[in-house]
């Protein structure tokens, strides 16, 4: 059965398309087929794959004012088992076709091209935007988890408990089967004493929360200049250089989740 994952923090720079595309990837190369939904109008994860967003002439937007249906703008990439729905700048103008639909149909417009595919995959993953607007709703309201990346740096935890107020809302009324899949650390440094005062802090305020290897090991995500580049290389970290440690903590990642954390 097909398992959409929504990675979603309203915070820019956190590391949130970073963790989808490695995510995906990571889950991709363990011989599981998935497909990275870019719900982003940046298009970040679109470009990290190597893909010129210009280039394609249907994407995500095409999918959700219904003109297009979810395969008919998938793209292969060189991980054969990963697909990915592209974005465009375009994208930004959903709001307003949004803007004219019902309430609760709005919401639920996402979920409702997702279903379509979900045969075809294990793990559906979606990059949202950093904002808290119609396209990060509809993205939750479609995932059955959410994963939030956050940044071990100052501020870290500021807009973390509007964001679960947000999911809980959204539990509430329209995803009633959403749960938090776990808090993920960034950016770590083990040297760097302010990474591990939030760290920490984490681990105080949201112990049950953090995702955890083997039950019991944090994931966290280093600060790493391999998984920095790799993007502009147009290449998940596990092709860029799958010895780097920020392709270790991603390989990480993906078997607990392939663990069922």
């Amino acid at each position: 059965m097909c398992e959409v994952i929504c990675i979603a923090n309203q915070k820019g720079g956190v590391g949130k398309t970073t963790t989808a595309v490695n995510l995906a990837a990571s889950l991709a190369v363990a011989e599981k087929k998935v497909l990275l939904v870019d719900a982003d109008p940046q298009a970040n994860a679109t470009t990290s794959l190597g893909f010129h967003r210009n280039e394609i002439e249907f994407n995500i937007y095409h999918v959700l004012i219904g003109t297009k249906t979810l395969s008919q703008i998938i793209q292969k990439t060189m991980i054969p088992s990963l697909h990915l729905a592209p974005s465009n700048i375009g994208l930004v103008g959903i709001e307003k076709e949004f803007h004219n639909q019902e309430k609760n149909s709005r919401e639920l417009v996402m979920r409702k091209k997702i279903k379509e595919v979900l045969n075809s995959y294990d793990y559906v993953i979606i990059d949202s935007p950093p904002a808290l607007g119609p396209l990060t709703i509809n993205a939750l309201s479609a995932a059955n988890s959410v994963i939030i990346p956050i940044q071990c740096e100052f501020f870290a935890l500021e807009g973390l408990a509007q964001l679960i107020n947000t999911i809980k809302l959204l539990k509430k009324e329209i995803n009633p089967d959403l749960k938090i899949k776990g808090l993920l650390p960034t950016m770590y440094s083990a040297q760097n004493n302010l990474s591990k005062q939030v760290l920490d802090d984490l681990v105080r305020h949201f112990s049950r929360d953090i995702i955890k290897k083997d039950s019991m090991e944090i994931v966290t995500i280093p600060r790493n200049v391999k998984l920095a580049e790799s993007p502009s290389f147009g290449k998940p970290i596990i092709l860029y250089d799958i010895r780097s440690q920020g392709n270790i903590a991603y390989q990480n990642l993906a078997n607990s989740i392939l663990e069922g954390a």
